[in-house]
Parts: structure tokens; C-alpha cells; sequence
């Protein structure tokens, strides 16, 4: 980007931000001309903040932008839940038979916000939410103009007003106090907080670096708050009033389960009966998205992290920033690639297409997990055979010595019938085939069932198994979703377990 545009956008930026507390509407536009290209700019508060909270929101996503966006790219946008900031080299905020130039148009203004009709916002805590707002077609129609295409996300923001105001949940927390963080997610941090009540909360702190960030947190929101289960994670309410996002959920003392499971010391507290309920539980609360619940809903992203445990270790799937719900007519969904590699299904990896099996495929992997004591994503590294953990469960299984891979600690506290009905349960949900993996509703059954007499299938080969770790791997390798399911010495796994989206055409 040319040096002057970069300053000449800065100066704007700066200015629109200045100016939108203090404008009607909280909204502020401008423009710079005279140069090649000319600057456009303009940021807006939702009108559920207060003039000092627009502030503090602006000049958030103005830092952002500046930081992130400036001198390098000819357009960018920082975006919370309570305000969009924009700069661009074209006149995003201008009708679209204005002229290309656009010089003095800073006093021209558009909706950013606009409702057509009403948007049901999330029940929270037995409190509905219903702001409707309505505008001229004109103004409708321009918004659908917005070259960006983040109308609707906008729309939705504006009309969700939820319980929790920013700056209770910033007291709560000691002001977001490292001593306080409970984890880091793909796309937020957790931290433990106490309210004015003394109720204890998890708050999930979100900045919106992308629209895409913004719309798994209002996806998150509008899920959770239609279900409940006693092996779901409850969603109490959020903030949208302040310069972040954040989302407020129960308070799990004993964390996710990645924390314990991996950890040496930590294991000895998940006694066999203990990861027996794990597993079961979570089975439990798939099967109530999947078919028991008023919305049919594919979690995306199972995987340790994903499943906190409360006091007495019994588990709760949390994160639903990825979630995605469909009719019962649907056979499937088309998406853009997300979740964790090491957990997600071949078939969705490579063709996109989404449907129970997927979180089904990551269920089997993290029951391997569980059982094993180890780690799926790193274990090509750690196997003296170069081998994933699949593979070595599998050729395991083949010799009949699948004892063998049963964690340590558990060797005293379980027989091996039951073990191993706990092995083939896994190896069932993670074919290759989606055809092949039970439903979660007959996984239940076949963990909860007192007639172990009744013959299991048996599994088919699981997928990745032919993977073997390079120590030659050059460090700057990048490799498409196509290569994840070849024969070649490129690793599946991701080197850490962060939820991963990818980009999808609109």
C-alpha cells in the first residue's frame, strides 16, 4: 500500500472513531480525496451502548486495525460485538450509483443496522430478548450492497441484547487476570470469575479479528441457548455492551479434559470408572444434539479440550462456536473446512460434506484417547514406529494384543472384556466409512448395555493409518486437505489441537 493512502487512511480512521460517540446514531463516515487511491472510512456502535462504552469499543477496533491492517492491506475492519470500524480504497458507505471519487461525502450517511423484520434473540436464563428494528427499503437494499458482504452479521448483532454488562464481568474476573485464565481456545480465552451474587462463571473473552470470528460467537449463543442437557455445557448469557465480546458459561472446577488426561500426575485422578463415565457421557450428549434435541446440531469440533469436567469429573461438551444445525430432511451440509485435524472425518476433509458421522468419526478418536492415555495428534512423533495412534491400535487389534495399548494405570482397575468392548466401540466410530459408524444413540446402547453377550461388528480399517512420520519433514511444508489422506510421509495431525476454519466463498 502506498505510503500516503496508509496515512491518509490512518488520519481517517483515527477521526471516524473520534467522531462516532459523539454522532447520531453513533455513526461517523469519511472520506479523503486528492490522492490516488482516496481513503474511505466509518465506524459505528450498536445502539444498545452508552456513548463511553462506544468510545472504549472504537477505539478498540481502531487500535486493531491500525495495528493489524495498516500500512499493508488497501482495506480492513476491526469488528465487536458492539462496533464495526472500516477503512477501504472504495466507497463501501456510499449508494451504488454515487460517483467512484466521492470526496465530499463525508457527510453522507447510511444504516449500518438494519432489522426487516423481528430477530428472536437467545432465551437466556428464562429471559427472552426481542429487539425489532425497522428501516427504509432503500436503506435495506443498501446494506445488501455492503461490499464486504458482513450486512447480516451486523443485522444480528445489533439485535441481540443479552444479560451480562462488560463491566460486572471485567470486575468478576480481576480485571482478566492471568491468575484467572483457565485456557486458551481457537479463537478465545477462558477465564474463572466470580459475580457480585458469588456465583462462580467461566468467562470466554473474544476479540473478532474476522467476520467469520463473529459469527461463530453470535452461532454460539443462538445453539447453546436451545439446549440443555446435563452433559452440556450451560451457556448463562453474554456481553455485547463494551470494547470485547464475551460469553458466560457455568464453572467447571476440574477444566477440560486435555489438562488431566495428558498430564502425568494429573491421569492417576481418572480412574478407570471415571474415563468409563467420560465416555459414556459425552456418548450421551452427542446422541441429544444429533436426535434428541429441538434443533438437530453437529458439534464440528469434539476433541479433549472440548470436554469439561465438573467436580466429580463427569463430562460436559462445551465450545459450539463451530456448531452447525440443519432440517431433518437435509442429508447433508456443504462447508468450509473446520474443527481440529486428528479429529475430523475423511469424508469431510475431503469433500466438504457434513453430517453426524463427522463428530461421530471424532468421538472414536477421542474414546482412543481416553482408553490409551495418549495423545492421537502427536503420537506419529512419540511412536518409536513412526506410527499415528491409530495405526498402532489397529495393527493391535489385528494381533489380538490390544491390551497392550491400554494405559498403564488402568491395568489394575478394569477387566478385559470390558476394555476391550471399549477399544471395539471406538475402533466402530472411527471407520473410514461413514456408513459404517453407528448412530450415537445405538454407541449408548452399546456402552450402557448390561448384556456384553451381544456380538459387536467388526470394525473396518480406519482411515490415516498408512501415515508415517518424516523426520525429514521440511519445517515449511504446507499441505492441502488432499494430501491428509495420501500415503505420504506428511503428518494428518495438527502440531497443536486449536479448532481450525477455513475460508468459503460467498
Amino acid at each position: 500500500v502506498a505510503t500516503g493512502f496508509a496515512a491518509a487512511a490512518a488520519a481517517l480512521v483515527r477521526n471516524v472513531t473520534a467522531a462516532a460517540p459523539g454522532a447520531k446514531d453513533y455513526y461517523y463516515a469519511a472520506s479523503a480525496s486528492g490522492r490516488a487511491p482516496p481513503a474511505y472510512a466509518a465506524a459505528q456502535c450498536w445502539r444498545s451502548l452508552n456513548a463511553s462504552a462506544c468510545a472504549a469499543c472504537v477505539a478498540s477496533a481502531r487500535d486493531r486495525v491500525l495495528r493489524e491492517c495498516l500500512p499493508a492491506a488497501p482495506e480492513g475492519y476491526g469488528l465487536n460485538a458492539g462496533c464495526v470500524v472500516r477503512y477501504s480504497t472504495r466507497p463501501f458507505y456510499l449508494p451504488a450509483n454515487a460517483a467512484a471519487g466521492g470526496g465530499g461525502s463525508s457527510g453522507r450517511r447510511i444504516a449500518v443496522i438494519v432489522v426487516a423484520s423481528v430477530f428472536s434473540a437467545v432465551a437466556v436464563m428464562g429471559i427472552v430478548f426481542i429487539w425489532t428494528r425497522r428501516r427504509s427499503r432503500a436503506r435495506d437494499d443498501l446494506l445488501h450492497d455492503d461490499m464486504d458482504g458482513s450486512g447480516e452479521m451486523i443485522r444480528a448483532i445489533a439485535a441481540s441484547q443479552l444479560g451480562f454488562k462488560y463491566g460486572e464481568l471485567r470486575a468478576a474476573t480481576d480485571e482478566f487476570s492471568q491468575t484467572n485464565k483457565l485456557g486458551q481456545g481457537g479463537y478465545g480465552s477462558v477465564y474463572r470469575g466470580v459475580l457480585s451474587d458469588g456465583r462462580e462463571v467461566a468467562v470466554k473473552r473474544l476479540f473478532f479479528h474476522t467476520r467469520q470470528w463473529a459469527e461463530q460467537f453470535f452461532n454460539e449463543v443462538k445453539l447453546v441457548s436451545q439446549v440443555q442437557h446435563k452433559n452440556l455445557v450451560k451457556l448463562l448469557g453474554c456481553s455485547v455492551d463494551g470494547p470485547e465480546s464475551l460469553l458466560v458459561y457455568e464453572y467447571l472446577c476440574n477444566t477440560s479434559l486435555d489438562h488431566s488426561l495428558f498430564d502425568a500426575f494429573k491421569k492417576t485422578a481418572l480412574d478407570w470408572e471415571r474415563r468409563f463415565e467420560i465416555v459414556l457421557g459425552t456418548a450421551e450428549g452427542l446422541s441429544y444434539l444429533h436426535s434428541a434435541s429441538e434443533v438437530r446440531i453437529i458439534h464440528r469440533d469434539i476433541k479433549a479440550s472440548n470436554i469439561l469436567l465438573d467436580e466429580r469429573f463427569r463430562p460436559k461438551i462445551a465450545d459450539f462456536g463451530l456448531a452447525r444445525n440443519f432440517m431433518e430432511d437435509q442429508s447433508h451440509l456443504s462447508t468450509g473446512l473446520a474443527g481440529t485435524f486428528g479429529y475430523m472425518a475423511p469424508e469431510y476433509i475431503v469433500h466438504g460434506q457434513l453430517t453426524e458421522k463427522a463428530d461421530i468419526y471424532s468421538y472414536g478418536v477421542l474414546v482412543l484417547e481416553i482408553i490409551t492415555g495418549r495423545k492421537s495428534h502427536n503420537s506419529v512423533a512419540s511412536s518409536a514406529e513412526g506410527l499415528s495412534l491409530m495405526a498402532l491400535i489397529w495393527r493391535h487389534y489385528n494381533a489380538g494384543t490390544l491390551m497392550e495399548m491400554l494405559d498403564p494405570n488402568l491395568r489394575e482397575q478394569c477387566t478385559e472384556e470390558d476394555a476391550l468392548r471399549v477399544f471395539h466401540v471406538g475402533l466402530l466410530c472411527a471407520q473410514a466409512s461413514p456408513n459404517l459408524r453407528p448412530p450415537m444413540w445405538k454407541v449408548v446402547e452399546m456402552l450402557s448395555g448390561r448384556d456384553h453377550k451381544v456380538v459387536l461388528p467388526r470394525p473396518t480399517q480406519p482411515p490415516f493409518i498408512n501415515v508415517k512420520g518424516s523426520k525429514n519433514a521440511k519445517s515449511d511444508d504446507s499441505s492441502g486437505s488432499a494430501s491428509l489422506l495420501s500415503n505420504s510421509d506428511k503428518s494428518p495431525f495438527s502440531l497443536n489441537q486449536l479448532s481450525v476454519s477455513g475460508v468459503q466463498a460467498r
